[in-house]
């Protein structure tokens, strides 16, 4: 569905990774004890901002990366997907 879409200026379009069920300790985690992943893959993004003379400044991110991003980043989309601002992804998780 989210395939097609195309985000605008410094917009990002995250899925959502699925965290793991098993803690470290190997304890596994109830679906009650389950929080959104802050972790997802970036499946399109916009073409940037413009600066004040007019030239468009890239985003550091691109489709297929892993990123971090804020507990209360961006927009939802649905359970999986949501659009978030260059300023909310912390970091590209390097492969």
């Amino acid at each position: 569905m989210f395939d097609k879409l195309r985000p605008s200026r410094d917009k990002i379009l995250i899925k959502r990774v699925e965290e793991e069920e098993l803690t470290a300790g190997g304890i596994i985690r109830p679906d009650t004890a389950k929080q959104k992943g802050q972790k997802g893959v970036v499946v399109a993004a916009g073409p940037g901002k413009l600066d004040n003379n007019g030239n468009r400044v890239p985003l550091s991110v691109v489709a297929g990366d892993i990123v971090f991003f804020g507990k209360y980043a961006g927009t939802e989309l649905d359970d999986q997907h949501l659009i978030v601002g260059e300023e909310d992804v912390l970091g590209v998780i390097e492969k």
